[in-house]
């Protein structure tokens, strides 16, 4: 059952509604904040208190204003509000639409469900809050139909050079780049081998057009 959420969500007309859809739905008076940090420091004190959240609905971008924040991003908290309380379920609420940057969310920071801020949005998070409930995961209906239409599955190096050469980086620079944050391989040979990998598999003739390809499939 889910019957303590706590909404994290800095724009109010879409806190307000996601409130009105989880009243609907039996959740009695569920909690908010605009700010990331609000949000981690109430799910510690629950989890401390002994009444932790059942789950925690974030968008994924937080505007940022005079109030300084430790925590920017919705994937912030979430990695954050695991490691508080590792049964926490977590939902996206997000405008975002990427199909790459979605399946992120589910791989890397294995979250329960995502439903995008769109039209009928109110009915897709009733579907999501009920898998949920179910011990589900949910997934939304267009990264759905986007996996079955596109046979190949990028991976996360993938996705991190195909975004350093549509930023502008030259190949041969990307190596600087993967170091930096961490990434492997990050050598010159493993870049360009897979850069023309993806070049075949998907049969393009140059790295730009695979760039605009992937833009136009909704991968970057």
């Amino acid at each position: 059952m889910i019957n303590k959420v706590l909404i994290a969500e800095d724009h109010e007309t879409t806190n307000l509604s996601v409130q009105r859809v989880l009243e609907e739905i039996g959740v009695e008076q569920p909690e908010y904040v605009y700010y990331c940090d609000d949000a981690l420091a109430k799910i510690s004190r629950a989890k401390q208190a002994g009444n932790p959240f059942d789950l925690l609905i974030t968008d994924l971008y937080f505007e940022k204003d005079h109030n300084v924040q430790q925590l920017t991003e919705g994937t912030q908290l979430v990695e954050k509000a695991r490691s508080v309380q590792p049964e926490l379920k977590v939902l996206v609420f997000s405008a975002e639409n990427r199909p790459a940057v979605i399946e992120q969310l589910y791989e890397k920071y294995e979250i329960d469900a995502f439903v995008r801020k769109a039209r009928n949005d109110a009915k897709e998070l009733r579907i999501a809050i009920d898998s949920m409930a179910k011990n589900q995961r949910y997934y939304p209906r267009h990264l759905r139909q986007f996996v079955e239409n596109n046979s190949y599955e990028f991976n996360a190096f993938d996705i991190a050079i195909l975004r350093l050469l549509a930023d502008g980086i030259k190949q041969k620079d990307i190596p600087f780049y993967l170091r930096r944050d961490n990434i492997k391989p990050s050598g010159l040979s493993s870049v360009e081998k897979r850069l023309s990998f993806l070049k075949d598999e998907l049969s393009c003739s140059s790295n730009e057009q695979l760039i605009a390809f992937c833009k136009d499939k909704g991968i970057l």
